[in-house]
């Protein structure tokens, strides 16, 4: 899934600065170290403007994953845009972006997230990846950074430190979610594919706390992250002959997986349960799609809600459209938003911006949300979807929905 730690040449960040109407910023207002403070540059008769409140976005712009990192900076704009009313600033504050490509390089992640915090950024989000995610927590706990993760599904990211919060759903809830296909657990065998990264070993550990906690017998099938040829773990796959194969994949080389499972006649000797991936994957599955049990963190129109319309006309009208991890990005604008409002834009008080945060509970694109106080975990609705037609005629469809209670991760406690 990651890219190997070999550095390149970084490139500079993309700057997006978002401002209420009316509002010009002039460069260089806000030293480093000053940001969302209550001092800021003179409009030209006077006053002063408020001081701009600076986030910086780390995520996968480039790499394995830059198809999801574009879905979550488009939810960010849109949820930023759906959280400050259009205004892009909170009392006056405007929110300035700096995104920085990590390419899904843990390595570079720290570095790019070291050098924001030198220019003065207390809020950082993004981490595409887990790998990612559990580097640059320890960052923002050792410099008292605010640090919400984003579409990094490692269970471990939950209660790793106090400055740490998460915009998306985890490992463990996407196992529950799962475990809801089967039923009663005892005797069963389970085998979970994945990938040998830490999303993939993430997995593992959930399903064998999950559903061997149930009594089923667990074991995995693990490739490298680098594997292009997949038959071979396809083959190992049908010959542990489970009664559930979990695959849990993600990236670029989930076509080739699909394409060698079904090769290998792996749906029709085992019940087959995976995530539901982006839109551009529903093709691949081809006629097997519709003998797949999917669970889901979500897909466009799942949540029939008023904030998901919300989001869905946004995306639209910048060009895009709701995908896997939309909500992903938009749920993180949203409590950027409110953290700032809470503290008045003295985010330099990083303390209170996580007092705001946790306990929060607020309607996202999945319906009631919830960021559990004692974790950070984020408590959301999960689907069981069905895939029914072939080629671009694939559409999903929500079976189920489980609420946040049934798919609730066990607290992790915080490590500080």
């Amino acid at each position: 899934m990651y890219l190997s730690r070999h550095r390149s040449l970084r490139r500079p960040a993309r700057t997006l600065v978002l401002l209420a109407a009316g509002t010009l910023l002039a460069a260089g207002c806000a030293k480093a170290g000053t940001a969302g403070t209550a001092t800021g540059s003179s409009d030209g008769d006077g006053a002063k403007a408020a001081a701009p409140v600076k986030v910086g976005l780390v995520y996968s712009r480039t790499g394995p994953l830059a198809a999801y990192g574009k879905q979550y900076l488009e939810g960010f704009k849109a949820g930023l845009e759906y959280a400050t009313k259009g205004t892009g600033a909170v009392d006056g504050h405007p929110i300035e972006i700096a995104e920085q490509d990590d390419t899904g390089d843990p390595a570079k992640a720290v570095s790019e997230a070291k050098d924001l915090i030198g220019k003065g950024y207390k809020i950082l989000a993004g981490s595409t990846a887990s790998g990612v995610a559990l580097q640059l927590a320890p960052i923002a706990a050792q410099n008292k950074v605010l640090f919400i993760s984003g579409p990094a599904a490692a269970d471990q990211v939950t209660g790793i430190n106090d400055y740490t919060f998460r915009s998306g759903r985890q490992s463990y809830q996407d196992t529950l979610t799962a475990a809801s296909f089967i039923g009663d657990a005892k005797g069963r065998k389970v085998t979970v594919l994945a990938q040998d990264s830490a999303f993939g070993q993430a997995n593992v550990a959930a399903v064998k706390q999950v559903l061997g906690g149930e009594g089923a017998r667990v074991d995995a099938v693990l490739a490298p992250p680098s594997a292009t040829d997949l038959t071979p773990f396809a083959k190992q796959a049908k010959a542990a002959k489970p009664d559930l194969l979990y695959v849990a994949w993600a990236g670029e080389t989930a076509p080739a997986l699909w394409q060698s499972l079904n090769q290998q006649g792996v749906f029709s000797a085992t019940k087959v349960v995976t995530g539901l991936d982006v839109a551009a994957s529903y093709p691949l599955f081809g006629a097997a799609g519709e003998k797949i049990s999917f669970l889901n963190h979500y897909f466009g129109g799942a949540a029939g809600t008023e904030v998901e319309k919300a989001m869905t006309a946004s995306l639209e009208k910048a060009g895009a459209k709701a995908d896997l991890f939309s909500p992903d990005g938009f749920t993180a604008a949203q409590m950027v938003v409110h953290a700032v409002e809470e503290t008045k834009g003295q985010v330099a008080d990083t303390d209170a911006l996580v007092k705001a945060l946790e306990g929060w509970s607020f309607d996202g694109v999945k319906g009631r949300l919830t960021i559990r106080a004692e974790d950070h975990a984020l408590l959301q609705p999960m689907f069981q979807v069905r895939l029914t037609g072939n080629g671009a005629a694939a559409k999903p469809s929500v079976e189920k929905v489980l609420g946040p209670d049934e798919v609730a991760p066990p607290v992790a406690k915080a490590a500080g």
